[in-house]
């Protein structure tokens, strides 16, 4: 059962655009589709099945016109829908479920004292999707400013703010796409307030007394439905790595705590990316009018050469690293998410910096069966390797 400490439960609370009432929240910065289809939806059915109570607070960083609208919408709608479509254990879905998960809905350029209210008084943890420059500083913010420009320097903002008010920890859960992304995010905030020569004492309060959690997360949402909403494939994950007195904002099945991300990573990296970039690389040796994954996998050839590379090479090296997952079903779940024919996941579009691609994704995979399967006959990776001219430079 979720639970938060008594302390948290017990927070004063504060109107906010005429809906919001006291209890705990989840602050959320981002209020992309993806969110509203991932960790939104697992609060929304958390909440239904009365396994947490802390609804969502979600806060739009940036000025874009279609980020108010989301906003403007949230704050009017009771709930949204989200559409699963795809594969789920061999057999075809397509349904729609209604998520009502959010208290309210804010715009930091325009509403930062409710912002700050709301963190330093309700807030028990926060969850972020920035884009992908989200964790880059800006050169003017400064610790003077109110309202800061980057996302650092506004969590900074809040967190010195809260500190000087209630003094509560909080739990941090950022979702960026990001190794060790709780790591990476406690790091600059610390080396930001070093800079911003903020007392030693709130820095301590940061490091003990606030949780900074490194996840994984994982679902492909394909579309926005309009004015609020999305699509989305069955499969989701939230893999969130444990730490000494973590205490989850909701429960859903696909919420896996995890004593550490690696071996997930791993998995995903050495499956899912992988057989991605390996697709892109035959489609692109031999074109024939196929444009997407789920056409690329309804070819014999294609998905041959795409099976026999995961059976005889990646398979026996994963299962070498012995990562303590069960590396067939994984296998399996990706072959029902390639298999989704209401996505069209572009082979062009991942074919974007593919040389690099293959570098991170081929590459750490063949280094991982030289060191423990160097028996191993791996004539797909290494062909593929020494065409990016990879495998020389390496093996030099």
């Amino acid at each position: 059962m979720v639970s938060n400490s008594e302390a948290r439960s017990q927070a004063p609370g504060s109107q906010v655009h005429g809906e919001s009432k006291a209890g705990p929240l989840i602050m959320q910065f981002g209020t992309s589709r993806f969110l509203q289809a991932h960790v939104d939806y697992f609060v929304g059915q958390s909440l239904a099945a009365g396994r947490s109570s802390a609804r969502l607070a979600v806060v739009q960083t940036s000025a874009s016109t279609s980020g108010k609208a989301r906003v403007a919408a949230m704050n009017r709608l009771a709930s949204y829908p989200v559409r699963i479509q795809g594969v789920q254990r061999g057999e075809l879905v397509d349904f729609e479920e209604q998520v009502s998960a959010i208290d309210c809905a804010l715009v930091a350029n325009d509403d930062w004292v409710q912002v700050v209210q709301l963190f330093c008084h309700r807030v028990t943890h926060l969850v972020s999707n920035t884009a992908d420059t989200g964790y880059e500083l800006h050169g003017d913010d400064r610790p003077t400013d109110t309202l800061p420009q980057s996302f650092p320097a506004k969590l900074l903002v809040l967190l010195y703010a809260r500190y000087q008010t209630t003094g509560q920890g909080l739990t941090l859960m950022p979702c960026e796409l990001l190794a060790n992304n709780g790591t990476v995010l406690k790091t600059i905030v610390l080396e930001l307030a070093l800079r911003w020569n903020l007392p030693e004492v709130f820095r301590h309060w940061l490091e003990s007394q606030c949780l900074w959690i490194n996840s994984l997360v994982d679902r492909i949402v394909s579309a926005p439905i309009e004015p609020l909403g999305a699509v989305a494939e069955p499969y989701a994950l939230w893999a969130i790595e444990n730490q000494v007195g973590l205490e989850l904002p909701c429960e859903h099945a696909a919420i896996r705590v995890v004593p550490d991300l690696a071996p997930l990573e791993w998995l995903k990296l050495g499956v899912l990316n992988l057989s991605h970039s390996y697709l892109v690389e035959l489609w692109q040796q031999a074109p024939s009018g196929i444009t997407t994954v789920y056409q690329a996998m309804k070819d014999p050839q294609l998905v041959g050469e795409l099976n026999a590379l995961l059976q005889y090479e990646v398979v026996p090296i994963l299962r070498a690293m012995a990562l303590g997952e069960d590396i067939d079903a994984y296998v399996q779940s990706v072959r029902d998410r390639f298999m989704n024919p209401y996505l069209e996941h572009r082979l062009a579009d991942i074919a974007q910096n593919h040389s690099t691609k293959i570098e991170r994704r081929l590459l750490p995979i063949w280094q991982q069966g030289q060191a423990l399967r160097p028996d191993l006959a791996c004539p797909r990776l290494e062909g593929c390797l020494r065409h990016h001219q990879l495998l020389a430079e390496t093996v030099a």
